[in-house]
């Protein structure tokens, strides 16, 4: 899966939430994209880095220190 098919997987499923709101204002939308995007996107990292952080954050882009603020955040560790 490219970046452009990731990007059209948000697109849709955005287009689909504006649909059934069905004329509601939503409110939100950032904040709500960032955690339904963020929490899966550590896990399956996490996983695939054998729950090493030092390499996840690598990965990431992020401080370790911020991959372990936002693991604790999400309730992926302890």
């Amino acid at each position: 899966m490219s970046k452009k098919d990731i990007e059209e997987c948000i697109r849709a499923s955005l287009e689909g939430y504006f649909k059934d709101l069905d004329g509601i204002e939503p409110a939100g939308i950032y904040e709500m994209m960032v955690k339904v995007v963020e929490k899966p996107m550590l896990e399956v990292v996490m996983q695939h880095a054998d729950s090493n952080q030092s390499r996840a954050a690598e990965w990431l882009g992020l401080n370790r220190n911020t991959l372990r603020k936002k693991l604790l955040d999400h309730k992926l560790v302890k």
